[in-house]
């Protein structure tokens, strides 16, 4: 009775209660932001993986602007990931939708910030010279990266400047579609099939790539609490004696 007079259903204890879908169009359009965020989280986890290549196969060790940078890769992904967790369980409703996106806009933000602060150093000359004053990290550029012994490049650029350019592309990504997000949330996902395969894909070797990258840092770093400014071994291992 008092469920008729307040309007209010209660779900037997237990039973996982199902968002309120919006009226609007199913279909392609209303699934499109599912796949976009697994496309993200791939996308990222693909480019965490190029860095641990650079790192572990061409010996180039992270600095401390590119372990800063892969936190906020994390973070990116993190958001996105948040939205295919949501996905798998039939829908995404618009809190979780705006929480996850706004996470991910954070970390292409700050990490554009992080990224564009270290392509200076290699785009402008002397930038390491002037710079050293404000933030101590000026090491690293001018006669570091244009002697080539500092990090190399990629199909002609350096890979702080790729990073810079995925982040912000993923800005603008996640603009367009927060433009369109009144057609895209809180709609029915099917939870099986591909749209299952391919969240569970994506979350999974984000998991995997997420938990390398960690440990990966702890070898760089040790118990120090900072980084070297240009790293040139594992302090854990060094620490432990087991190289020199």
């Amino acid at each position: 009775m008092s469920a008729l007079l307040t309007g209010r259903m209660s779900t037997p204890m237990g039973t996982p209660a199902i968002p309120a879908l919006d009226p609007g169009p199913p279909g392609i359009i209303a699934r499109a932001q599912y796949w976009f965020a697994c496309l993200f989280v791939t996308g990222w986890t693909g480019v965490l993986c190029g860095g641990l290549y650079l790192q572990f196969f061409r010996g180039e060790q992270p600095c401390p602007l590119c372990v800063v940078q892969r936190l906020f890769m994390v973070l990116a992904l993190l958001g996105a990931a948040h939205i295919v967790r949501q996905g798998l369980r039939g829908a995404v409703p618009r809190r979780d939708y705006l929480m996850g996106w706004g996470l991910a806009l954070v970390g292409c933000t700050a990490g554009s910030l992080a990224a564009g602060r270290q392509a200076l150093l290699y785009l402008l000359p002397g930038g390491g010279e002037r710079g050293a004053g404000a933030s101590g990290s000026g090491v690293l550029a001018g006669g570091a990266y244009d002697s080539g012994l500092y990090g190399s490049t990629v199909q002609g650029l350096p890979p702080d400047v790729w990073a810079w350019l995925f982040f912000q592309a993923s800005v603008l990504a996640i603009g367009a579609v927060l433009v369109t997000s009144h057609l895209t949330t809180a709609r029915r996902i099917p939870t099986q099939g591909a749209h299952r395969a391919a969240g569970l894909a994506a979350l999974l070797l984000a998991g995997a790539v997420i938990a390398v990258s960690g440990v990966s840092v702890f070898l760089a770093a040790g118990l120090h609490a900072f980084l070297p400014v240009a790293p040139g071994r594992y302090q854990l291992l060094y620490d432990l004696g087991l190289v020199r």
